[in-house]
């Protein structure tokens, strides 16, 4: 593995977008596609799509050699999943669902090694060369390129947003508008609501004021695309892999079927 600056860091740090995906196939041929359509990063889904075998390691690989940032989306309440992820050679961790500053920081303390976290040692894994390049140079770089990012969607996080975004460690928030909507109780979802609009701008503004970033999915619009960037959205996630094929292949079934009829 190339222990380099992390390129979405870094573009971002520059005050430039970037751009993205999210993967329920788990394929690496995909992960090379987005690399070379010129995407800058690829969210796999660890959440909602079960894998815990070797296809990470697979997709950390393919992630590499096409040159896109893997971010690793892992489940709440479990620290060994984000050393985990880190120690494959993910270029960010995502966690769901965060509520508190507390859960925020958590997530910070197992991403880093002491005494900033409580990240547990070991050189033997792929981002320190099985040992190879470990030591004192991969924890500073452990420390500092890969980023952090957690998910604010639930309002009970609004009271705290700029709290939690301030943390230092803390890289940026994925939006989620979805389950945000769903937390009011409507039980469905509802982006495009002034409630759930709202709480958007309200976390845009939160990460601006800490100089943090905000992720949020969007379609491939781009009425829609440069209505996020004005609002101050710089980390924009593209449909995902599966959508874009069912929405391709959907398109060509249902022009024969109107041929046909």
């Amino acid at each position: 593995m190339d222990r380099g600056p992390n390129r979405l860091r870094g573009k971002l740090a520059a005050g430039g977008l970037v751009t993205g995906s999210v993967m329920y196939s788990w394929s690496p041929n995909v992960m090379e596609v987005a690399g070379y359509a010129g995407l800058d990063f690829m969210r796999i889904d660890n959440e909602h799509a079960w894998r815990q075998d070797a296809s990470m390691e697979h997709l950390m690989r393919a992630a590499h050699c096409a040159g896109i940032v893997p971010l690793v989306r892992v489940d709440k309440d479990n620290p060994y999943l984000i050393r985990k992820a880190l120690e494959i050679g993910a270029g960010g961790v995502i966690v769901p669902d965060v509520h508190t500053v507390k859960e925020a920081k958590a997530v910070v303390q197992a991403s880093r090694f002491p005494p900033l976290g409580t990240r547990g040692y070991s050189g033997q894994c792929w981002s320190a060369g099985w040992g190879a390049a470990a030591g004192n140079e991969w924890i500073e770089w452990s420390d500092t390129e890969p980023m952090i990012g957690v998910m604010i969607e639930d309002q009970e996080a609004m009271g705290c947003v700029d709290d939690i975004l301030a943390l230092d460690g803390l890289d940026f928030a994925l939006f989620g508008p979805a389950d945000y909507a769903m937390s009011l109780g409507w039980r469905k979802t509802a982006k495009n609501s002034d409630e759930v609009q709202a709480a958007l701008r309200r976390t845009v503004e939160a990460a601006k004021k800490a100089n943090k970033h905000v992720m949020l999915g969007m379609a491939i619009d781009e009425e829609e695309v440069k209505g996020y960037v004005e609002m101050g959205v710089t980390m924009l996630e593209f449909v995902a892999d599966l959508r874009v094929l069912r929405a391709g292949w959907g398109k060509g079934h249902q022009i024969v079927q109107d041929l046909a009829s």
